[in-house]
């Protein structure tokens, strides 16, 4: 398998995605990883890709499947930070990005109860994500918090995702496009506004027709190809480059992710023409 996808790539029939271009979100492929492993690892080398956003190993023991990331010339760019061991125990998080490789740890949610998100949770969070960034930053790591659509709430004149941005210090932001949106934000309006605290993307489109709301919560199958949904993908593909956000990571939580990919690739590439 790995000698034919080889000589793909050199025939050209695969073409390599590079650091600036796109990588893949493991969680896209939660559910294969589940049965398969290595299978799956094969098929994100299929579709070209090198880097990756994960942290899990799915069950498989953390040196073997270093192993079998470094046989496919895989990168691991960025692994998860969960919110409460940033708040705990930021050795924990410091060894796991370690042991990746990683450059980034990346926190896609903040615990709270229910839907009762609001001003105190975000300053407690600011200081937690303060705090721990200080700390990964001092080991050679870069912090950033995936917002998820419940900062988008109301805040004085404006969010409480802009009290998050306006006191970060020692943090910074991965913009998930399609949560950006979800809560009810304009995503090319909220980069623009903040344009030095966003180094990481997630590059996910909504179904058009999907309604925002501000729970952080939505159907995954409302995850579609690149370009075919209501987010306007290449125009923020394009100022993402402007602004020298080198990693724009896939993350498509649809049942059809193996079919939409490499569709989603394609939408990709066609940008450059």
């Amino acid at each position: 398998m790995k000698k034919v996808l080889s000589i793909l790539l050199l025939l050209g029939f695969i073409a390599p995605m590079t650091a600036q271009e796109v990588g893949l979100q493991l969680y896209s492929l939660r559910n294969q990883f589940k049965n398969d492993v290595p299978g799956t690892l094969d098929l994100i080398q299929s579709w070209g890709i090198t880097n990756l956003e994960g942290g899990d190993s799915y069950g498989v023991p953390l040196e073997e499947f270093k192993s079998m990331l470094a046989e496919r010339n895989f990168k691991m760019i960025s692994v998860q930070g969960g919110y409460m061991d940033l708040k705990n125990d930021v050795n924990k998080v410091i060894e796991s990005a370690k042991a990746y490789g990683a450059t980034y740890v990346m926190c896609a949610w903040i615990d709270h109860k229910g839907d009762d998100f609001d001003i105190t949770n975000t300053k407690e969070a600011v200081d937690v994500f303060n705090s721990a960034g200080k700390q990964l930053s001092e080991a050679g790591l870069q912090l950033v918090y995936h917002p998820h659509g419940y900062e988008f709430r109301p805040h004085e004149d404006g969010t409480l995702f802009d009290y998050m941005a306006k006191n970060a210090e020692h943090f910074a932001f991965e913009m998930d496009v399609y949560w950006v949106k979800h809560g009810g934000a304009d995503p090319m309006t909220v980069l623009n506004k903040y344009p030095k605290k966003f180094l990481l993307m997630h590059l996910k489109d909504m179904q058009k027709g999907t309604e925002s709301n501000n729970t952080g919560h939505s159907d995954v199958e409302t995850n579609v190809v690149l370009g075919t949904g209501q987010i306007e993908m290449a125009a923020l593909v394009k100022r993402a480059k402007e602004l020298g956000i080198e990693y724009m990571f896939i993350e498509d939580e649809s049942s059809k992710v193996v079919k939409q990919v490499p569709q989603s690739l394609e939408f990709l590439k066609s940008l450059k023409k």
